[in-house]
């Protein structure tokens, strides 16, 4: 299986999982785009909870908001609803959304004067925003580009588990270096996939 199916199995899986929650939701009249942005809010609610220092209820917060996060695109496919602004507002929200989550974490790390944990966030969301970015440059230049170790689902997965660990020493800070380093190979990932295609069409 090449690394593009094996992506669109686990978004296919996603998809079936988030439907039957998807048809309930269509039935109560609220909108795609109002589930993307009340995302947004709960995510921004969620790395409050991280900033104060909550972190391993945290962990299950963001697994919840991870989960709702899903239901946008869900409930636009049910429904027929599906646009290119709703697509464009989703995936540009998910990433205010991951990037309130990593923040929220920042800002417990720099209330405990721990440098380390602050440069493995920085080097995470750098990471994350790469791996969105070549997406979106490679599908302007006419290039499929969902290849990658590290997708948004796997980001939102480990960052969970990491703070539901977080009990442990060093758990946390752990986890956030394997996403700063993963991020940014999925990105190089990324890159060298569209390097690849662009070779077999010249």
């Amino acid at each position: 299986m090449t690394q593009q199916k094996a992506t669109d199995a686990r978004h296919d899986l996603s998809n079936r999982i988030a439907e039957p929650v998807a048809r309930f939701i269509a039935r109560s009249g609220v909108s795609p785009n109002t589930l993307t942005w009340l995302g947004l809010l709960l995510n921004i609610g969620v790395a409050a909870v991280l900033a104060w220092g909550h972190l391993f209820p945290g962990g299950f917060l963001v697994l919840a908001a991870g989960a709702f996060d899903l239901l946008d695109g869900a409930v636009a496919r049910v429904t027929g609803a599906t646009s290119k602004f709703g697509a464009l507002l989703d995936s540009t929200v998910d990433r205010f959304s991951e990037a309130a989550l990593l923040f929220g974490i920042l800002v417990f790390f720099a209330k405990q004067n721990d440098l380390q944990g602050i440069l493995a966030v920085f080097l995470a969301m750098v990471g994350s925003f790469a791996v969105s970015y070549v997406r979106a440059r490679a599908e302007g230049l006419g290039i499929e580009c969902g290849v990658g170790w590290f997708t948004r689902p796997e980001r939102v997965i480990l960052l969970a588990v990491g703070l539901l660990l977080s009990p442990l020493p060093y758990a946390l800070p752990g986890v956030l270096w394997i996403l700063a380093v993963m991020t940014n190979l999925t990105a190089g990932q990324r890159i060298y996939h569209v390097w690849k295609q662009t070779k077999k069409s010249s």
